[in-house]
């Protein structure tokens, strides 16, 4: 046992060597100030999608959007009170402008032999395509399956059915909620697969991001528990690699990134970075001049704020950063007791879209909010 554990040390002492593929610049975020130092983002907006009260669900989490037709999409899983209940449904809303959003609708029912939450979207064609998490009540170590549904219009769905692995065999693992698609048609995300719930970066060519999934390979962190050290990432290009950042489930309240030079088939190990973090799920991509940003809260504690966009012009130095949402008198107070609940502003997924970018996020796990920033005013000259 000792020498299996300075096995395991020694491997967690390398991997914290390893030069980590991305940093922030020096004296980016100022620990001791108010919003850690930073400035608003230029022209960001704030709407609710959703918000929670007395006669309402009250746990709303997990927002992510996405566009298709025209309209604006978030998709979030919602419980009348407590975080992973056996009542968690998924949810959407819809928007043709950002702001005014439609009533939520319910994308997927609870189910009595298992917990459902959202996976995310894809669109292929005319088809949009709707991701489901699936986590069966007796399944040991936890973890779960992915199954998807598709419509034409954004209201009529299909039946559900499962995602396929390329094998043809259902994918056997929660889905994370960043599908996107390189330049040559190749999809990337990354499941958090069985036994337990092991992260892996997915990679398929199908475009329709329904079948033919593969994980790519990649040496997770040493960790004695069921879930991987490693969890929920997000990922951007840069030149011709690609960047997988994760969040650090052992409480380094530090992000986690790796890369992969031949389109997410291989990945290096994750490497510590010195971006600050909360110890939660993040945003990554890129701006369309090239430029990358990652969406967290960098408070390196538990604390869920500000929510801040950080930029960089190579993909590699986060020089610049602002805030999206703020901190002190600026965060709602908790409305609702529930289980896990804690105020802020959690698990931001985002997306560029007509010349914004969209950030969609629980505030409080009680409220569905998005903020939008006009590309213009995060790029660089």
């Amino acid at each position: 046992m000792r020498s299996l554990l300075l096995l395991a040390a020694l491997i967690a002492g390398f991997c914290q060597a390893q030069q980590a593929p991305i940093r922030t610049a020096e004296n980016l975020f100022d620990a001791k100030a108010l919003n850690l130092g930073l400035e608003m983002a230029p022209g960001a907006e704030t709407y609710t999608v959703f918000s929670a009260g007395d006669n309402t669900y009250q746990y709303n989490h997990g927002a992510v959007p996405f566009a298709f037709k025209g309209k604006l999409y978030v998709q979030w899983q919602s419980s009348p009170k407590d975080e992973d209940a056996p009542t968690t449904q998924v949810r959407y809303a819809m928007s043709v402008d950002g702001k005014r959003w439609s009533d939520a609708i319910v994308l997927a029912e609870p189910r009595p032999d298992a917990t459902v939450t959202n996976g995310g979207w894809w669109a292929y064609g005319d088809t949009l395509v709707a991701y489901i998490n699936v986590w069966p009540h007796d399944a040991e170590p936890r973890g779960g399956y992915v199954e998807y549904r598709t419509s034409k219009n954004g209201i009529h769905w299909s039946a559900a059915k499962p995602v396929l692995d390329d094998q043809g065999e259902p994918l056997q693992g929660i889905l994370e909620q960043d599908i996107r698609a390189l330049t040559d048609g190749r999809l990337i995300t990354a499941a958090h697969l069985q036994p337990g719930l092991k992260v892996a970066p997915l990679f398929t060519d199908d475009a329709t991001g329904l079948s033919g999934w593969q994980a790519g390979e990649m040496q997770n962190l040493p960790t004695q528990s069921d879930v991987s050290r490693e969890i929920e990432p997000s990922w951007f290009s840069r030149s011709d690699e690609l960047v997988m950042i994760f969040r650090d489930q052992d409480s380094s309240f530090r992000i986690l990134a790796s890369v992969s030079k031949d389109r997410g088939e291989t990945w290096s190990p994750p490497a510590f970075s010195n971006i600050p973090d909360s110890r939660a799920k993040q945003s990554a991509g890129n701006l369309p001049d090239g430029g990358a940003f990652i969406i967290n809260n960098p408070s390196g504690s538990k604390e869920r704020y500000p929510l801040v966009i950080s930029t960089s012009q190579d993909g590699e130095v986060f020089d610049r950063a602002y805030i999206l949402r703020a901190e002190g008198d600026a965060v709602p107070a908790q409305k609702y007791p529930g289980r896990y609940k804690r105020i802020g502003y959690s698990y931001p997924k985002s997306m560029v879209y007509n010349g914004y970018v969209y950030t969609a996020y629980g505030t409080g796990k009680e409220d569905i909010d998005i903020t939008r920033v006009p590309v213009a005013s995060l790029q660089y000259e």
